[in-house]
């Protein structure tokens, strides 16, 4: 908050150091010409001499502080303005549903957070300052000008439309391809994520050369598109130097026959050609920081795409309440879903439910049946296109998700640990949890014993996914999140199938004392964990096509009666 309080006073130095900063170098060839019409004039002593120079050097002074304090000003404005973007599109992407990032690479929305932010930072804390320091230099140069020799000025001045006539055409050409090589740039970091998160499945089937192929052929496109842009660059800063200074020169050419002829002193062409140069060199300045303000533009362009993406999930205008005490009951009725990146197959269809308080059931089914679907909906990250998902009695549409989803906790197959500390990952179902509570939590996971052998107990930094741990105790943390968490609702994608048999028998001992007084959910990939279940439900399709517990299943020779004789004989082989 103080960096923002102190925002209007930096734009103020930053303006201030760079009008003085301009007005000093503006200055300069007007010391020359005095220094040259007085300084050298016949009978001028050495005092005179010594103090137009004087004056010339305390000019210099002035400009030099000024520069720093200009560029100090404007690069704290850069940081600033870069910080609050990210932040900006950081606080936006956490609003917004699965859904947007089904569609939307988090590779390439990386890139956007990072390479394109880098891309405005440049332009504010560099091009804005030498773009407005030019055209504030242009600006003087061109009244100094007409006090020194309005004829020469205006003929200077004639040929400014020639100049820019052909930045201005070739500019929006360079506008698309920064926009585009932002794009590929962005292909390049979705290839490279790609590759070091699948490192040990690329090197286990001997596929270095063919991904380092895919890389080149993304690389090579970034630098196609990247010298397109360099080649219409340089072409629109030729044409603007040579279009400026060619007038520069001609004009120069008609003072130099003034002199001769007496309408001028030597003073003041000396002074008019160092300002038409300095004029010159602001254009030809201000001709390649366009370019940058094209690429930016394009960067902004794709930021905007962020800042301005709207959340598909939101809570209403007026939330209903859940109630109180919380119950934990779930109901799903007569639910159709499909998934934004798959709208022709239907997740669920006709789908309908219902989990009683404390109940525990049992989701069945082979891959694809809809399982996974059922948590995706009961978090309320997707709205299903029609029925209802009910909590405790309350659409879910009418409530805020935050509420619901303070009333679930969730242990996925697929454990997620931050590159953060042992306490962190943990406490992320209770961000307020006391040390008593983190502690009681790992002792019934078990948990607590590796826990204290880490070097630094729950300050140890658990690496990048955990790494430092093994499956067994990643899933006895995630059990232990999910104990913190203390909620009504427990929805289990079945923890134990990628273990041995010491862990599971740990982790399934874990998740018994998770599951006592709570509604529980469970995705059974092995059916030997749901034998305890009070329900099974059995789903193919999207739909319900068997229900009962293990022993009727079983009986009745159904699809649940297949997938259990196969997996047992499976077992038993």
């Amino acid at each position: 908050m103080e960096l923002r309080l102190a925002l209007p006073g930096h734009i103020l130095g930053a303006a201030a150091a760079l009008l003085v900063a301009a007005g000093a170098t503006s200055g300069v060839p007007y010391a020359f010409k005095l220094i040259i019409d007085k300084g050298f004039a016949a009978g001028s002593s050495t005092q005179d001499i010594a103090r137009w120079f004087e004056y010339l050097l305390m000019l210099v002074g002035v400009m030099a502080l000024a520069t720093a304090f200009r560029f100090f000003f404007v690069s704290w404005l850069g940081e600033r303005t870069v910080a609050d973007i990210r932040l900006a599109v950081h606080r936006n992407l956490l609003r917004l549903s699965p859904g947007f990032f089904e569609e939307n690479r988090p590779a390439e929305i990386t890139s956007r957070i990072t390479v394109d932010t880098t891309i405005i930072e440049q332009v504010v804390g560099t091009t804005v300052s030498v773009a407005l320091r030019n055209v504030v230099l242009a600006v003087a140069c061109i009244v100094i000008l007409f006090v020194l020799s309005p004829k020469l000025a205006g003929m200077m001045l004639l040929g400014l439309p020639v100049a820019l006539g052909p930045i201005i055409i070739l500019g929006r050409k360079v506008r698309a391809i920064s926009t585009r090589s932002q794009d590929r740039i962005a292909d390049v970091g979705a290839v490279t994520s790609e590759v070091l998160g699948a490192m040990k499945i690329v090197q286990a089937f001997g596929q270095q050369d063919r991904e380092t192929g895919r890389f080149s052929d993304a690389v090579a496109k970034v630098f196609a598109t990247a010298r397109t842009r360099i080649l219409l660059r340089a072409f629109m800063t030729a044409i603007a130097i040579f279009l400026m200074f060619g007038a520069i020169i001609l004009i120069i050419w008609q003072g130099a026959v003034d002199v001769a002829a007496g309408r001028m002193t030597g003073g003041t062409i000396a002074a008019f050609v160092l300002y038409g140069g300095l004029l010159a060199g602001a254009f030809g300045a201000l001709s390649e920081v366009y370019g940058d303000f094209l690429r930016a533009a394009g960067a902004s362009e794709r930021l905007t795409e962020l800042l301005e993406a709207e959340p598909d999930i939101r809570a209403p205008a007026n939330p209903k309440e859940l109630p109180d005490p919380a119950r934990g009951e779930l109901e799903f009725d007569n639910v159709t879903f499909h998934y934004p990146t798959r709208r022709d197959v239907s997740a669920l269809e006709g789908f309908s439910l219902t989990v009683k308080p404390r109940e525990r059931l049992a989701l069945v089914g082979p891959s694809g049946a809809g399982k996974t679907t059922i948590f995706q909906l009961a978090e309320r990250f997707y709205d299903p296109q029609s029925g209802r998902v009910l909590l405790d009695g309350v659409d879910l549409r009418d409530a805020d998700p935050a509420d619901v989803r303070q009333r679930i906790a969730l242990v996925p197959q697929e454990t997620v640990m931050f590159a953060a500390t042992a306490r962190d990952n943990l406490r992320y179902g209770n961000w307020n949890a006391t040390e008593d509570e983190i502690w009681q939590a790992a002792s019934d996971a078990h948990a607590e014993e590796f826990l204290r052998k880490l070097p630094e107990g729950l300050d140890t930094y658990m690496g990048e996914g955990g790494a430092r741990l093994s499956g067994g105790q990643r899933q006895r943390i995630a059990i232990a999140r999910a104990l913190l968490r203390n909620a009504p609702l427990l929805l289990l994608d079945e923890a134990t199938s990628a273990l041995d048999a010491e862990s599971e028998r740990l982790v399934q001992d874990a998740l018994d004392r998770l599951m006592a007084d709570r509604t529980t959910i469970v995705i059974a990939h092995r059916l030997a964990t749901v034998r305890a279940a009070d329900r099974i439900v059995v789903m193919d399709h999207g739909t319900i096509v068997e229900e009962g517990t293990h022993a009727t299943l079983t009986r009745h020779g159904g699809l649940y009666a297949r997938l259990a004789r196969l997996q047992f004989e499976d077992r038993a082989a």
